[in-house]
């Protein structure tokens, strides 16, 4: 199946895919999003074989219920070769989804144009999903159906300005919070810990 080929949609099951979130799935692209790699994590969560995957758009694997502001924000980061951490809903072939956390690491060449895109996924805790990121992926996209993408983004830059943070802080203090709150990482580090960075870094290493 060639990147030329369509997939056609999976039928929605509102299930969560069954699988080892201990694990890493890691892929990677070209410039434009085209899957080069995939690891067999990748293949067992999403359900396509490794031969399906290659040659194809990374958005195979994108839900209808993550809004599209979010990925416009990545990929305005991406092509400026900065990393993006994404809370990112995925959808299997099987039609079950799956929520991944992003990291990605990004090549350029000589003149300074992203050439690659490697990246990283963990799964997200489901405390995190059902009282953050659901609710605001939710009101996004309705936004998104109502007046346009603009007027999302819009609304996203209001809820991250209210919060005096970034996407990507926002994301790391939801993961810094739920540690705490889980008792495996000491409270007053967490006021501390630079979320864009070293808690990343940590998280994504661990």
């Amino acid at each position: 199946m060639g990147a030329n080929q369509l997939f056609q949609m999976p039928v929605i099951i509102d299930k969560e895919v069954a699988w080892d979130k201990t694990r890493t799935i890691m892929s990677k692209t070209d410039h434009r999003g085209i899957i080069e790699y995939a690891n067999e994590v990748f293949s067992d969560v999403c359900g396509y074989e490794d031969y399906e995957l290659m040659g194809q758009p990374h958005s195979i694997v994108r839900h209808p219920d993550m809004p599209k502001v979010i990925f416009k924000v990545l990929w305005d980061n991406l092509n400026q070769g900065n990393n993006f951490h994404a809370i990112v809903k995925n959808l299997a072939k099987s039609g079950r989804y799956y929520w991944v956390v992003t990291d990605f690491e990004v090549t350029k060449n000589e003149t300074g144009e992203v050439v690659n895109i490697f990246g990283k996924r963990k799964a997200v805790p489901n405390e995190i999903i059902k009282e953050h990121i659901e609710p605001l992926y939710k009101k996004l996209l309705q936004i998104e159906q109502a007046s346009g993408v603009a007027y999302s983004e819009k609304y996203l830059i209001g809820f991250l300005e209210e919060r005096k943070c970034s996407y990507i802080e926002f994301v790391g203090q939801l993961f810094a919070q739920y540690e705490a709150s889980q008792g495996t990482v000491n409270e007053k580090k967490t006021e501390t810990i630079d979320t864009s960075k070293s808690f990343f870094k940590r998280f994504f290493l661990g």
